[in-house]
Parts: C-alpha cells; sequence; structure tokens
C-alpha cells in the first residue's frame, strides 16, 4: 500500500504520540510512592532531636536508636531513604508544620495539646522515670514524692504541666512544699544541672533515663518505681493536612507489624505497644 505524503506524517505524528503517552504511563508507574508523598521525592526527611538515647543519638556520623531504626524500616516500605534533620524538641511539631520534613519520630508522646496541630499515628508505649545523683539523700519512687524538691524537665515535655499541677493540687493542697520545674533545652543539659547540683532530681522517659544513668559512669541513679509513671504512647506525627502521607505511613508500619519487624524493635528497645483504645 502507497501513502501519500500527508497521510504519512498524520501516522509517524500519531505513532510518535502514543509512544510518548506510553513513556509516560510507564513513568507513572514506575514512580514510588515516596515519590508521590514526600517532600523530596525518594526520601523520607525525619525531626527528631538527635540527644536521646536510647530513642536517637549520634554514634559518629551515623544516627542510631529506636526512632531512627523505626524510621528506615518505614522509609524502606515506602521505596524511600531516610534522612534525620536534628531539630530542638520544643520546636519539632513548629518545624513539621513549616515543612523543614515529612514527619516527627522522636519519643514524643501523643497528646490533645499535639493533636491538634499534627496527625499522630501511635507506635509504642513507654513510661517515665526519675534520676537523682547517687550521692543524694533524696530517692523520690513517685510524682507525689517530689513535693518540696527542685525538678529539671525539657523544655516542650508533658510532665511540665503536669507536675505544676502536681505542685498545686497536692503537695500545696496537703501542706507540702511546692514543686519547682527548671526547663532546659535538652536531656542532657538537664542531666548537667542534675550533676552540677542545680536541680536535685530529672524526669525522663524510662528508656532515656537509664540510658543516661548508664553513660554517667555511676554518678547518676534510676529510682526504681513500684508502678509505671505517667504510662504514655508515643506517635508518629505528620501535618494536619498530609492524609497521602498518614495512610501511606500506616500502610507501612501494619506491613512491618506483619513480617515482624516491629514486634524485634520493641523488644530491641524495651518498649510495649500502644494501648489499643490510642490507635
Amino acid at each position: 500500500m502507497i501513502f501519500k505524503p500527508d497521510t504519512k506524517r498524520f501516522l509517524i505524528a500519531a505513532a510518535t504520540a502514543a509512544l510518548a503517552g506510553a513513556c509516560a504511563i510507564s513513568s507513572a508507574f514506575a514512580q514510588t510512592p515516596a515519590n508521590a508523598v514526600t517532600l523530596t521525592p525518594g526520601q523520607f526527611k525525619v525531626g527528631m532531636e538527635i540527644t536521646y538515647p536510647p530513642f536517637e543519638s549520634y554514634d559518629g556520623d551515623k544516627v542510631v536508636g529506636s526512632d531512627p531504626d523505626f524510621s528506615r524500616a518505614l522509609a524502606k516500605q515506602i521505596g524511600a531513604s531516610a534522612s534525620f534533620v536534628d531539630t530542638r524538641f520544643s520546636g519539632l511539631i513548629l518545624g513539621l508544620n513549616a515543612r523543614h520534613y515529612d514527619a516527627v519520630i522522636s519519643g514524643m508522646y501523643v497528646t490533645p495539646e499535639r493533636v491538634a496541630q499534627a496527625k499522630a499515628i501511635p507506635y509504642a508505649q513507654t513510661s517515665a522515670a526519675i534520676m537523682v545523683t547517687a550521692s543524694s539523700t533524696v530517692k523520690p519512687k513517685t510524682p507525689e514524692e517530689l513535693c518540696g524538691l527542685h525538678v529539671g524537665l525539657e523544655q516542650g515535655t508533658t510532665w511540665v504541666a503536669q507536675l505544676q499541677a502536681l505542685s498545686k493540687d497536692y503537695c500545696k493542697a496537703n501542706g507540702k512544699g511546692e514543686i519547682t520545674v527548671s526547663e532546659y533545652p535538652s536531656a542532657p543539659e538537664v542531666l548537667q544541672a542534675l550533676l552540677s547540683n542545680n536541680v536535685q532530681a530529672q524526669m525522663e522517659i524510662a528508656g532515656a533515663a537509664h540510658a543516661l544513668a548508664a553513660k554517667s559512669s555511676g554518678r547518676v541513679v534510676v529510682v526504681q518505681s513500684p508502678q509505671l509513671i505517667y504510662p504514655q504512647t508515643l506517635g508518629i506525627y505528620v501535618r494536619k493536612d498530609d492524609t497521602a502521607l498518614y495512610d501511606t505511613l500506616t500502610k507501612a508500619f501494619d506491613a512491618l507489624k506483619k513480617n515482624g519487624e516491629y514486634d524485634a524493635m520493641l523488644k530491641k528497645y524495651n518498649l510495649s505497644m500502644p494501648p489499643a483504645k490510642s490507635s
């Protein structure tokens, strides 16, 4: 069959358009989920304060701990590589909503105040612990035994308001000394205040408290409590308007539960599954 020049040009144009369309479709299917839902294609950027072992800390240039491990596992599930943005704890949610990173995974409790600012995916449960110097004459085992003491806390923690309320409603109401609370930018800075006798006690997440005490060369001890102190659920935080990433991370988390990686991480870092009511 012989085609006229115009017909040939039409067929070539049609074939070229079809090929371009096929390439576009192929490219769309080749896109990883991370390309579609993260700020930077192929990267899952996580905000965390990297001074809080065993949740997150530096080992040389590498970021190690339960939260980096969990972040890398989630990133793998969504076809991305994890990267970390070191941010002061008190500014993490602010940085999230300013789009400095995709999510916050930093030993951060799920609270009504935070959930009002960002979406949370509960991923573990822990509790608080009280630390004192080994030479201290006071060994408070419960928050109520902090009455009359000067306590150091990291800025942005939920315990600031809890201890202030306890001081007013319990300590003062029962004729005991009030709790004096001082806030510091990071957990290591609270520890330094404790070692310098600027505060008498420090309250931290249990895992972090034991890690800090272990690195203190015996100068700091964790006081054993008869019950869990302020048990709380830890959460992954994403922006409220980022439904795509929220759904993607929820599915990735479910996959980690099914393949056993999640249980292994809980066991490795002495964490528990979050209670069903918070999921």
